[in-house]
């Protein structure tokens, strides 16, 4: 009996032993390669990767020596791509992108500075310079939204979670048509707009308003985006009537976030100069400093200085018959000679000259003579040709059956096509 268990528990122990395996077998160890992160054209797995924002008074000097870039390279780098970019414009805020070496010396090779959530500039300088400039693919989503207005605009757009921009927007469609300082309670609106987006999913603001309607008093006013002039290619609001409902000035030199402080009074008295009559020819906009001021009409800028008690200015004739001023700008963004559009940026609002507070003083000739640019009937822009009215009709109807078949209050619809 004791030999059998003995031969028994030897059997068990041999093929035990041949379960294992050899000592010359090795398990073979398969490392899962990172799955690629590809941003801006580049695998970020190549890379150390630097994420940041241009910081107030920092150059692309600074950044690239930081990151053990020299300055011959730089320099080069900066004149090299120069038509391309000009790196002398990095505005604080705005966010950067390094791409470094991944050994000892985490050498940049590659900065990306994005202007906007759209586009950026790609600066590469891993073997040779190269720059070139590139914008994100974008889907165009096309929403609608109304609303009651119960205090103001902003406050009910806000409500919806709308942006601004429409607000600002729909003041500068209906600038000659609605006072939006103004508006009544229960003033209602309707739009049909657009949406960018990035990755499908990234909102990266509004495109463009494509149709309004804004009953204001009772009174329904439309406004709709067309191109009426194909050799010019500018887009223009038009009622369903086929008017142009811009007028060739606009009303104000700043777009939003204003509000008048003085108004044009010949027969204004100053307490400081002894309450003797002291006339104000221009009419004030206080806004923040910094706040852009644009052209309120097409012209040539005929002065871009600083004089006296006017500070930092810029005028602007228009015609043989309108010219604008515009004092007490932080700085002129024009210079003489420069041919200006409406709605361009000539400058920023500041205190130069004389001045009690941050505002720009704005000034309107008619043939020669200061006037009140608030009280001129002034000329509507070029109505639309004849022969262009029956295609603008026609153009208009399926945007115009959306734009009425939206209720007020209604929850928001999308329709997304890509751009």
């Amino acid at each position: 009996m004791k030999r059998y268990i003995a031969l028994l528990f030897g059997a068990l122990l041999i093929i035990s032993c041949n379960n294992n395996p050899k000592p010359s077998e090795k398990e073979e160890i398969i490392l899962k390669k990172p799955d690629s992160i590809i941003e801006f054209g580049y695998n970020l797995n190549d890379y150390k990767v630097i994420k940041d924002t241009i910081d107030k008074g920092e150059s692309f000097g600074v950044i690239l020596d930081r990151n053990h870039v020299e300055y011959p390279t730089i320099n080069k780098i900066a004149t090299d791509i120069k038509s391309i970019f000009d790196v002398r414009r990095l505005r604080a805020g705005k966010p950067y992108t390094i791409l470094a070496k991944k050994d000892s010396t985490e050498q940049a090779q590659v900065f990306i500075y994005q202007h906007n959530k759209i586009e950026h500039t790609v600066i590469d300088f891993t073997d040779s310079i190269i720059a070139k400039k590139e914008r994100k693919p974008v889907k165009l989503v096309e929403k609608t939204a109304s609303g009651t207005i119960t205090s103001s605009l902003s406050e009910t757009l806000d409500s919806q979670g709308l942006s601004a921009v429409i607000s600002n927007e729909l003041s500068t469609i209906y600038a000659w048509t609605i006072d939006f300082f103004r508006l009544q309670k229960n003033d209602k609106f309707k739009i049909v707009y657009e949406e960018r987006y990035i990755d499908d999913t990234i909102p990266a603001g509004i495109n463009q308003i494509k149709a309004a309607y804004f009953e204001h008093g009772g009174k329904p006013f439309y406004a709709f985006k067309f191109i009426a002039d194909s050799t010019k290619m500018i887009e223009d609001y038009y009622d369903e009537n086929t008017n142009v409902l811009r007028r060739q000035f606009l009303k104000a030199p700043i777009k939003f976030n204003y509000r008048i402080s003085s108004r044009y009074n010949l027969k204004r008295r100053i307490a400081y100069y002894g309450n003797r009559v002291r006339p104000h020819k221009g009419t004030d906009f206080a806004s923040p400093i910094g706040t852009p001021i644009i052209a309120t009409a097409n012209g040539t800028v005929t002065e871009s200085r600083r004089r006296g008690g006017n500070g930092k200015y810029v005028k602007i004739r228009h015609n043989g018959t309108y010219s604008t001023q515009y004092l007490h700008m932080s700085r002129q963004a024009v210079k003489k000679g420069d041919v200006v559009k409406q709605g361009d940026v000539i400058g920023y609002v500041g205190m130069t000259g004389n001045t009690g507070g941050p505002h720009v003083c704005y000034r309107f000739w008619k043939n020669g003579r200061q006037v009140d640019p608030l009280k001129q009937k002034l000329p509507a822009a070029k109505p639309m040709k004849e022969e262009i009215k029956p295609i603008y009709l026609n153009s208009i109807k399926e945007i115009k059956h959306k734009l009425d078949a939206v209720s007020f209050d209604e929850d928001i619809s999308n329709i997304a096509h890509t751009f």
